[in-house]
């Protein structure tokens, strides 16, 4: 199975019966994050799903999150597979993120306004602009923080981005839990078995998910059908990749000539050409000619 298809990453971290996929995805990204942190580390012992699909007070403005839950501490988790870039893919992110603050206010005076924590996680099969993060830079996490003096001024709002195609570890580089699900992930479709490197049970019971043989006649008709929109939206992008490469192969050479042109033109004005001849030889217009 392709976990990047919307049935498959909703098949196996969005169901009650694969639940224990998600916790220890989560628990293993969270101990990830501990070590670079001073908070203590988050672990997860509960999950329960919570409705995929919020309509608030903005008219028929919907979130439809991929997995929504909430952590037995009270903790709402959002979890995104992200296919490809969009604009204001940012903004939809924190849009999301909205709606689980929102929903833990309450009606009465008693209320002080305090939140429980809130993540939002994107898992990514794009990366973000080249010039944005170091190019083997992948987890990244984001929360409200002082310009001035770099401190967090609030850390109950996470977001947590995962940028897959820089995710290049192989099966013998795999060291902590963190990676063994970043290369499931990544990887999953590309395997025939379980690798050597994945001997934990979960694993195992992961496995066993994915293997399409195993699917119902109707989960084998709704994946087919989530691959084939999963490659044709692929197909689009590799497609405007390259005429983007094309185009831009075009302009540098019309750029070059159009350079060659206006560097032959000093030189003919130099020498004393009329600005008509100069014009005519060279193809530009009589008031660029005169500019140079």
């Amino acid at each position: 199975m392709n976990p990047f298809t919307d049935f498959g990453f909703k098949k196996l971290f969005g169901t009650e019966p694969n639940k224990e996929f998600l916790v220890s995805l989560l628990n293993a990204m969270f101990d990830h994050m501990a070590q670079d942190s001073l908070d203590p580390r988050l672990v997860i012992k509960e999950l329960k799903y919570l409705p995929t699909e919020k309509l608030e007070q903005y008219g028929e403005r919907r979130a439809v999150f991929d997995v929504y839950c909430e952590a037995e501490n009270g903790e709402r988790i959002i979890v995104e597979m992200q296919k490809a870039s969009q604009d204001f893919f940012k903004d939809r992110s924190v849009f999301y993120s909205a709606f689980p603050i929102i929903k833990q206010g309450q009606v009465g005076q008693d209320w002080d306004f305090r939140l429980n924590h809130v993540y939002t996680v994107g898992i990514l099969n794009f990366v973000f602009p080249t010039d944005e993060y170091d190019k083997d830079c992948f987890h990244h996490e984001v929360k409200l923080m002082d310009t001035k003096d770099k401190h967090v001024f609030y850390d109950k709002l996470t977001y947590v981005y995962l940028e897959m195609p820089k995710f290049r570890k192989t099966e013998d580089e795999l060291e902590s839990m963190y990676d063994k699900w970043l290369f499931v992930l990544k990887n999953l479709s590309r395997l025939f078995d379980r690798p050597a490197a994945l001997q934990e049970r979960i694993f195992g019971r992961f496995f066993e998910q994915a293997e399409i043989a195993h699917f119902t006649p109707d989960e084998a008709r709704i994946h087919e059908e989530s691959l084939k929109h999963f490659r044709d939206l692929h197909n689009v992008i590799s497609s405007a990749e390259r005429r983007g490469r094309a185009e831009g192969r075009a302009e540098g050479r019309e750029e070059g000539r159009m350079e060659t042109n206006r560097e032959n033109a000093l030189r003919m004005k130099a020498d004393g050409m009329p600005a008509e001849q100069i014009a005519r030889y060279t193809g530009l217009s009589l008031e660029v000619i005169n500019k140079l």
